[in-house]
C-alpha cells in the first residue's frame, strides 16, 4: 500500500497542505499513521476521503454537511445521501433565483442611468436611498 507525506497527499488531491491540516483539525481526516519522527503518513483511503471532501466543498457543502455525507457514505445510506443532495440543490436554486432578481434590478437601474448629470438625479443612487430598498 503506498504511503504519502502530507505534501504528496495534498498535491495528489489538488489542495494545499494547510487545507489538509485544516480538515484534520476539524476531524474530517486522520493520518493513517506517523513515522517515528512524528511526520504524518497517509494512504489511498485518506487520498480518496480528501478528494471526496474537496469535491463536496466545490459543490457548496459546508463542513457540517461534508461530515454528514462522510458518515452517510460510511453507512452506505443512499436515500439519506440523496436527500442531503436534494436539500443542497434547493438551496442553490434559491440562491440562483435571488441572484437573478438582483441582476434584473441592476440591469434596470443601469439602463435608467444616463451616466452623467447631477447625483440627485441618478436613478441608481435614488433607488439605494429609498426606505423600502433591500
Amino acid at each position: 500500500m503506498p504511503t504519502y507525506s502530507i505534501g504528496q497527499l495534498a498535491r495528489r488531491a489538488g489542495v494545499a497542505i494547510d487545507t489538509v491540516r485544516y480538515y484534520e483539525r476539524n476531524q474530517l481526516l486522520d493520518p493513517a499513521g506517523r513515522l517515528e519522527s512524528g511526520y504524518r503518513r497517509y494512504g489511498d483511503s485518506e487520498l480518496r476521503r480528501l478528494r471526496f471532501i474537496r469535491r463536496a466543498k466545490a459543490l457548496g457543502f459546508s463542513l457540517a454537511d461534508v461530515r454528514a455525507l462522510l458518515s452517510l457514505s460510511d453507512e452506505r445510506n443512499v436515500a439519506k445521501v440523496k436527500r442531503a443532495a436534494e436539500a443542497r440543490l434547493a438551496e442553490v436554486e434559491q440562491r440562483l433565483a435571488e441572484l437573478e432578481r438582483i441582476r434584473n434590478a441592476l440591469q434596470a437601474l443601469v439602463a435608467a442611468c444616463p451616466g452623467h448629470g447631477r447625483a440627485e438625479a441618478c436613478p441608481i443612487l435614488n433607488a439605494l436611498n429609498q426606505e423600502d430598498a433591500p
